[in-house]
């Protein structure tokens, strides 16, 4: 009898299957969310990336085909990152990133470093940008719609920990709050 050692299955991050992807879709455009950059969003980055001293910051939305940063902060404001490659754009497919984890699981998600754990080491953002850790929040609006995220990330392992876990989830429920007000009362 020989032994067939098991052979490699690919890439262990599967993107989750996610049912409320249609429902969400409706409701991102009802709010007029997810089609395009917003400058309020982006400020909203901005300072999120200062808090916590991370390089990258979002405001992620999640449809039924891809993820799109209407709010984004990149180190030198979009040029080249590391190693010459391009920063990530705004819109990505679903299966790069962890911000699909987050909307699926209903709750936060703290990488320290991304290397700690297979399901999550592979994904393309750490092969094609060097994307080493990751804090993220789902955003969760009163229908218990979940929106998209916030979130950040960094080159570097960091030690997020308890008080970086508090900064992002208190963020994303302060967002959430701010995007469900009528248009006109717009993002601080």
């Amino acid at each position: 009898m020989s032994y067939d050692p098991p052979r490699p299955a690919g890439r262990l991050l599967l993107t989750p299957e996610d049912r409320e992807a249609p429902a969400r879709t409706r409701r991102l455009r009802r709010l007029g969310l997810g089609e395009r950059p917003d400058p309020a969003l982006d400020a909203f980055a901005d300072r999120l990336a200062d808090v916590t001293g991370a390089p990258y910051a979002m405001v992620n939305f999640i449809d039924e085909e891809s993820q799109f940063f209407a709010g984004l902060h990149t180190p030198d404001g979009g040029r080249a990152a590391r190693g010459g490659k391009p920063e990530p754009g705004r819109r990505l497919p679903r299966d790069y990133g962890y911000c699909p984890h987050v909307v699926v699981r209903r709750k936060a998600l703290v990488l320290e470093d991304v290397r700690d754990y297979p399901r999550f080491a592979c994904n393309p953002l750490v092969d094609e940008y060097g994307i080493r850790s990751y804090l993220g929040a789902p955003l969760i609006d009163s229908t218990g719609m979940v929106l998209g995220t916030v979130c950040v990330a960094d080159l570097a392992p960091r030690p997020w920990g308890k008080g970086g876990l508090e900064t992002i989830k208190a963020a994303a429920a302060d967002l959430v709050v701010r995007l469900e007000r009528p248009v006109d009362d717009g993002l601080p």
